[in-house]
């Protein structure tokens, strides 16, 4: 046998770069992707084959083969992730690679073409679509896997949650098609027809993708909280353009990112959002407890249905701040300058950011006396309990599976636990309009699409959506009503032209103790600005991003990056 070696990159996260090794007589048959075990610095570490390497001095032997890992294509691309989002290659291969050793694939199965009453007639063209929350999603499924039956590759269909994942796999299994959970590493790997998976499906270790599907693309879930900052939409569109693959990508809400783009199809219209109903508790009786006298007759109402989980109760904190209401006029305490919720700081009242430091008063009355509105999800079930004299559930990202009863209080992790309701309940639509975040419309917007999913499209409602809120005027309120947001997102792409946001700009967050002197090193073009011990750095594009950071030495201390 011929003298070979092969470059590995380990997952020593520090270490960002391939070594050179000997493949021996016992790893003859290792190929680029494959897991292998090394020596490094005298310690035992795994790592990935990424490539063929020159033999031309001394090398160490690999140690093992552990197994196959990411194909090739793969490789390629998590090496394009971490330069697109500053961060260590292992972490990607990491991300595509099986939780246990791989030795064997299974055979794949051939792919089969829909039954003639399972095929859809509605041929939808790749691109971004807009598709009113109410609108089954399965046909654009469908569409996609009709279009691309005759490409060779996997068909990869992105959700934003495991329980959706679950339920479409389920949906395409009794129409005749051959998918596999993106989880089921050894049967992604071998190619198989249709992959369904969440955010690490993007990444999914299939050799060729015939084409993709995002759902809900502008879903949070999507990109990753901790670094690095990935977003599976930008993985999927990179990984459909090296293999020459259409995509589709649906959001009710598209963001600037995603309307900048060709949208090639409206699926449905206002009349596909729910049924939306406003109480504006500044007008209502002082005494009401939790919920108005207007949305308790309105849930005895809904008790009255035959749905098995009749009422859903949401109360999402979203930010640090309480809310403080004038006690007379119950109008809230916000930020002449930025407009957000004002706090008490000293016995006087100022927005988080201390734009305008004021006495306390309110600016509709003049009233002197506040009131805090706040309340848990716990205390909330109690008190909704009482007024609807019923067993209520309590829901929470934590909560466990069991039977819920007809009332339910919770979290947004209710909407991943509820299928259908009579009427969904925003206890406090305030927390998210006044949340001190950047995207805090865009997600009202997405819980109210959320929950329209429950209650059904006003054009054949099974339901209503009710709002109890202090800003009736707010312009994502009004949209609601109306159930049309173009107003809202001309708005936003407009103020992402302003701000220099995605797509007309790239920006990146850089925090720890390296980060003073990193900044300092960046090139001339790349904006800084800085708020307190933390660097925010703007450019044209995210190209020209990436290539400042990867140009820029990294100083000793700690670093963190997150790329927008």
């Amino acid at each position: 046998m011929a003298a070979r070696a092969v470059q590995v990159v380990t997952e020593v996260a520090a270490l960002n770069r391939p070594f050179d090794y000997l493949v021996t007589d016992a790893t003859t048959h290792v190929a680029p992707g494959d897991r292998v075990r090394v020596s490094l610095h005298n310690r035992s570490v795994r790592g990935w084959v990424v490539g063929e390497a020159p033999l031309e001095r001394e090398l160490k032997p690999l140690v093992k083969w552990l197994g196959y890992g990411p194909p090739t294509n793969v490789v390629d691309l998590a090496r394009w992730a971490s330069w697109r989002w500053y961060a260590p290659w292992s972490r990607f291969l990491a991300t595509a690679s099986p939780p246990r050793v791989v030795t064997a694939l299974p055979a794949t199965p051939a792919k089969r073409p829909l039954a003639p009453t399972q095929r859809v007639t509605l041929e939808v063209a790749p691109g971004v679509l807009t598709l009113a929350p109410t609108i089954d999603p399965l046909d654009v499924i469908l569409s996609a896997y009709q279009q691309c039956y005759d490409r060779e590759g996997s068909l990869l269909v992105l959700v934003p949650h495991e329980a959706w994942a679950r339920r479409v796999r389920e949906r395409l299994v009794r129409r005749g098609v051959e998918v596999c959970d993106g989880d089921d590493w050894p049967r992604v790997r071998a190619q198989w027809p249709v992959v369904v998976a969440t955010r690490g499906g993007a990444l999914a270790p299939t050799p060729r993708v015939a084409g993709a599907v995002v759902l809900d693309a502008d879903d949070e879930s999507f990109r990753s909280t901790s670094a690095p900052t990935w977003h599976a939409v930008d993985v999927v569109r990179e990984r459909c353009q090296r293999d020459d693959a259409p995509y589709w990508l649906t959001s009710f809400f598209p963001s600037p990112a995603l309307s900048v783009a060709s949208t090639t199809a409206h699926l449905g219209d206002g009349s596909d959002w729910p049924q939306v109903e406003v109480v504006d508790r500044r007008q209502g009786d002082p005494h009401d407890g939790a919920l108005t006298r207007e949305v308790v007759l309105a849930a005895h109402r809904a008790l009255a249905s035959s749905e098995p989980v009749a009422v859903v109760i949401i109360l999402q904190r979203l930010g640090a701040g309480r809310l403080l209401a004038c006690a007379h006029c119950g109008e809230l305490a916000r930020c002449a300058q930025c407009a957000q919720a004002e706090q008490d700081v000293e016995g006087q009242l100022a927005c988080r950011e201390r734009h305008d430091v004021r006495a306390r008063f309110c600016r509709a009355c003049g009233a002197t006396k506040f009131r805090s509105v706040r309340s848990g999800v716990t205390t909330l079930a109690r008190d909704v309990s009482l007024q609807l004299a019923q067993p209520v559930s309590e829901i929470t990202a934590s909560s466990s599976d069991a039977p819920l009863a007809r009332v339910v209080v919770g979290t947004e992790a209710v909407l991943t636990r509820v299928r259908r309701a009579s009427l969904v309940i925003f206890a406090d639509f305030d927390q998210y309009l006044l949340a001190p975040r950047a995207q805090a419309r865009r997600q009202a917007v997405s819980a109210l699409a959320r929950a329209g999913r429950l209650v059904g499209a006003r054009r054949a409602p099974r339901g209503l959506v009710m709002l109890q809120t202090r800003r009736s005027g707010d312009v994502v309120v009004t949209c609601a009503v109306a159930g049309n947001f173009e107003p809202l997102r001309l708005e936003e792409i407009e103020d992402a032209r302003l701000l220099g946001l995605a797509p007309f700009g790239a920006r990146a967050d850089v925090a720890g103790e390296g980060a003073p002197a990193f900044v300092a090193a960046l090139p001339d073009d790349i904006v800084v600005r800085q708020s307190g011990t933390s660097f925010t750095l703007g450019a044209p594009n995210v190209t020209r991003l990436a290539e400042a950071l990867a140009s820029t030495p990294r100083p000793p201390g700690s670093l963190r990056v997150a790329v927008e």
